[in-house]
């Protein structure tokens, strides 16, 4: 990566220093943020700085360092974008991941050291060797004092760590990363945040040219994840790039949001449970939780219901927050949020109600706030709600007023029969602009004018009146206004209030109904629909009861995860491992691994052998292949033949283990099932559970029935086959119900472990003895070469245990090999890159076939591929001949045939 360097002139960002006079924020959460250029934000202009969220960033704390160059002078300043590189400063991920917390009810501190291009063994170092580890260190106990000193109290809560590229462009370095990122991180924990369950978030580019050669960076980082619940890593995979190195802005800020995806998956559900969604001071208020907070310089607050109906309603209030609270505190009660904004001595004006668009944007985007709102409004309020109303029909769900002000001639005006108020009129003028009593008579946008849009949306009001009010008189103001509603095809409800005390000559008066108001809200309120259950979508058929009575009686357990590149990305898998660890937290897990990006069912059944099974038997075994099985243009036969051959293979090594299908979704599955068909690989996959009695659970319609449901997108939400880190939510949800169902219940001393039955075969060519053969294995001719340490010399991409390893090679025309095996499928896996080409083949003496070696993928990738080139023949020995063919098919540039293994199923 490239080193951070200075530039000359001005610096035109000023820093804004840290406020300390904030009560809310005296306990802070401190978060380290180091790393490489993609940690700064190397090419994160400030000129594209995001806005979404921005004000937050005063509450924000940030001390920065870029390494021997700019710095905040050791100073704590509000989250910012910092000096160097670009005009206006840069910024990096810190900035989408600081927001992230706050909105959650963090007071976030983020201490960032960063240097570009820095090696973690040539230049941060072991601790106590003087590198940049050392200076970090060192810089961060002074940051914690100042805090100190100012009467904050600090608590660390994480350490974020983006870097490894530079350690992947050496073989040294990319061997011993993982014992040096081990030593760092328990130095960290151990002698300088005394906290050994200190969170830690990994990450590294790998995509980055010297990660992608040397996958060892990587695979050091996921290891480390995977044995340490409180360490996750996190994909870079997928984020927009500036150019082979360095994310671009919206990638930057695409990235912090990862980063605090990530940090949410490693806390405990109850610490989850316990985080807030509003910023501010929070107090009590009728018993329940308020969030006071300043808007634009205004008092605000949101009163939170002990638990939110789902789609988050609410209810904002106009003036009066304390009067009659009798309703809200029915509403919420029932799920209901409650939000206000002090307008006060603006009336309703166009002023103000520019305020009400900015707080319902603020509300609804940066909380997630419902974007329909019920609105209430006391006397004056009425001003209010409808002058905001009738401006946002479609952002309305109902209005409730008690004594509303419809026109401002009758009150504050006093120009009809009601009393006025002369200090609120001359107000009022001032509010709206007015130079006289005849240009505030001659205006015509009142409430109770220009009804005509929200009417037409059919927005339902209601309005509690008393019927001897002097001072807003209904005469002039309700009555008015629901008849011209009414006639405009509004529905609309009045409620005289004629028991109780009329106070302040009829204006103030007891609300007989408040269960009525409440009811009428919630019967008006637009609410998504319910969730669907994931339980709809599972088959647990025989169940997986033996890995429970393994985990829980004899305190081991072995799980496997065995698929393509949604199981080989961090996610779902490493939330099941955790799962797993919290539930049973006495039992000693070892989980393996076994997601390689491409591979469908059959690469899977015949590596099986080699990835899965060559420790032991296992107890629990996910498998899935649904996307790659049918992009991969495996047919029907073999996708039943690999399926059916992973299911008696691991039963034949243990008739215990218990198996899950999982079928994940991409877009052509969702089109398939929207046009009522069920996917045909799905139709395969299920024909070999129901056969085997295998446990499935169906994704893929899960969350296309989800999306149509209106839950979430795939655009904005799930974004792609490999899922954000919300569609991984999705999936580890559906697996989680999945789980605790299967385990319902409890376990007695004497309930035994039983063994599945295997049944007949569905076809009895299946691959359920399948192996890979090591290349050494054929007898190699002369024109044929096998290279025991294989690397491309064209610069292109290659996957792992497809580099720098042994690879049978040919490339002229004509040359033949011969391979002599038993069984009855046998197949090659090659690494089809930018030059491979075609091949000859033969099964002992039969007729001469053609298969193509060159992908789609293969342009910029020596991609891994199995090609099976023979199944169903006669048990017994055999001899394949695999010579290569003269021509090649565009836009292959070569005729190479790279051979890393043979499969045969035995």
């Amino acid at each position: 990566m490239k080193c951070f360097s200075a530039i000359t002139g001005i610096f035109l960002h000023l820093l804004v220093l840290l406020p300390i006079d904030a009560p809310a924020q005296k306990a802070l959460d401190l978060f380290i943020w180091a790393g490489q250029s993609n940690a700064q934000g190397w090419m994160g202009d400030a000129a594209n700085y995001p806005e979404e969220g921005k004000k937050l960033d005063e509450s924000i704390f940030l001390n920065w360092t870029f390494v021997d160059n700019q710095s905040s002078g050791g100073n704590w300043v509000t989250m910012q974008p910092q000096q160097g590189r670009f005009p206006q400063g840069h910024f990096g991920p810190e900035v989408s991941f600081g927001r992230e917390l706050k909105k959650l009810g963090y007071n976030p501190a983020i201490f960032k050291y960063t240097k570009g291009a820095t090696g973690l063994a040539r230049d941060w170092k072991s601790p106590g060797e003087g590198g940049i580890y050392d200076r970090m260190t060192e810089d961060l106990k002074s940051a914690i004092k100042k805090l100190e000193k100012k009467g904050f109290t600090v608590t660390v809560r994480g350490f974020i760590w983006i870097q490894g590229e530079t350690d992947a462009g050496n073989e040294n370095t990319a061997k011993e990363y993982q014992s040096n990122l081990r030593e760092m991180i328990h130095d960290l924990r151990r002698n300088v945040i005394n906290e050994p369950n200190l969170k830690i978030i990994l990450g590294v580019d790998e995509q980055h040219p010297f990660v992608k050669e040397r996958p060892l960076v990587v695979e050091a980082q996921k290891k480390l994840a995977a044995e340490d619940s409180t360490i996750s890593f996190t994909s870079m995979k997928g984020l927009s790039k500036a150019d082979a190195t360095h994310l671009t802005p919206e990638g930057l800020v695409a990235h912090g949001k990862r980063i605090f995806d990530a940090y949410l998956s490693l806390l405990p559900e109850n610490e989850k449970s316990q985080l807030t969604t509003f910023p501010g001071e929070q107090t009590e208020w009728n018993g329940f939780v308020r969030h006071t907070f300043r808007f634009e310089g205004r008092d605000a607050h949101v009163t939170l219901p002990e638990k939110a109906l789902r789609g988050n309603p609410w209810v904002w209030r106009a003036r009066f927050p304390g009067w009659h609270t009798e309703m809200d505190s029915l509403l919420l009660s029932e799920g209901f949020h409650l939000a206000y904004v002090n307008t006060d001595n603006m009336y309703g004006s166009p002023t103000a109600v520019a305020v009400w668009d900015r707080f319902y944007q603020f509300l609804t985007t940066e909380w997630k706030l419902h974007p329909k709102v019920s609105l209430e409004g006391v006397s004056r309020g009425g001003l209010f709600i409808y002058n905001w109303a009738t401006r946002n029909p479609e952002k309305v769900n109902s209005l409730y007023a008690e004594a509303p002000v419809s026109d401002f001639k009758s009150w504050p005006g006093g120009f009809g029969g009601g009393k006025g108020s002369q200090v609120d009129w001359e107000r009022l003028k001032a509010a709206y602009g007015f130079t006289s009593d005849e240009e505030a008579l001659a205006y015509a946008d009142h409430p109770v004018d220009n009804l005509e849009a929200l009417a037409a949306a059919k927005v339902p009001i209601i309005h509690m009146i008393g019927l001897n009010d002097q001072v807003v008189p209904p005469e002039e103001n309700t009555f008015v206004l629901v008849d011209r509603y009414i006639k405009l095809g509004g529905p609309a409800t009045v409620v005289p209030c004629t028991d109780g005390t009329q106070a302040l000559f009829g204006h103030h008066f007891p609300i007989e109904t408040p269960r009525l108001g409440a009811d009428f809200i919630r019967y008006h309120t637009e609410l998504p629909k319910p969730l669907l259950n994931a339980e709809s979508y599972h088959k647990q058929r025989q169940g997986i009861r033996n890995s429970l009575l393994k985990f829980q009686q004899e305190k081991k357990g072995r799980v496997a995860f065995l698929g393509g590149s949604i199981t080989y990305n961090g996610g779902w898998r490493d939330s099941v491992s955790n799962y797993l660890q919290k539930r049973f937290p006495d039992t000693e897990f070892e989980f393996i691994e076994a997601g390689i990006p491409s591979m469908g069912s059959t690469p899977a059944a015949f590596r099986l052998e080699r990835d899965v099974l060559a420790g032991g038997s296992v107890d629990l075994l996910f498998v899935e292949a649904a996307v790659n099985d049918p992009s991969n243009g495996r047919s029907r036969q073999e996708q039943v033949r690999a399926m059916e051959g992973i299911v008696r293979h691991v039963r034949r090594n243990n008739s215990a283990t218990d198996i899950v299908l999982m079928h994940f979704v991409d877009p052509q599955k969702m089109e398939d099932y929207r046009l009522g068909q069920v996917p045909q690989v799905i139709q395969n996959h299920e024909k070999v559970a129901a056969h085997y009695n295998v446990a499935t659970i169906n994704l893929a319609k899960e969350v296309t029935d989800r999306i149509d449901a209106g839950e979430f997108s795939w655009e904005a939400d799930f974004k792609n086959l490999h899922p954000s880190p919300f569609g991984q939510g999705v999936y580890f949800r559906s697996m989680k119900t999945f789980l605790e169902n299967a385990w319902a219940g409890t376990v007695a001393e004497d309930d035994k472990i039983e063994s599945y039955i295997l049944p007949e075969p569905i076809d009895a060519a299946n691959y359920d003895k399948g192996v890979l053969v090591e290349t050494k294995k054929a007898r190699i001719p002369t024109g044929w070469q096998l290279v025991e340490n294989w690397k491309p010399a064209d610069g292109k991409g290659t996957r792992a245990n497809y580099v720098d390893v042994p690879m049978l090679i040919g490339q002229n025309a004509g040359e033949t090999l011969e391979f002599t095996f038993n069984g009855n499928a046998v197949g090659i896996a090659v690494a089809a890159g930018p030059d491979a080409g075609m091949i000859e083949y033969r099964i002992d003496n039969s007729d001469w076939q053609r298969q193509d070696l060159f992908t789609r993928w293969s342009s910029n990738l020596h991609l891994p591929w199995y090609y099976t080139l023979a199944a169903g023949l006669p048990e017994g020995d055999h001899v394949l001949h695999i010579r290569i063919a003269g021509e090649k098919k565009p836009p292959s540039s070569g005729n190479v045939c790279r051979i890393r293994y043979f499969f045969v199923n035995r």
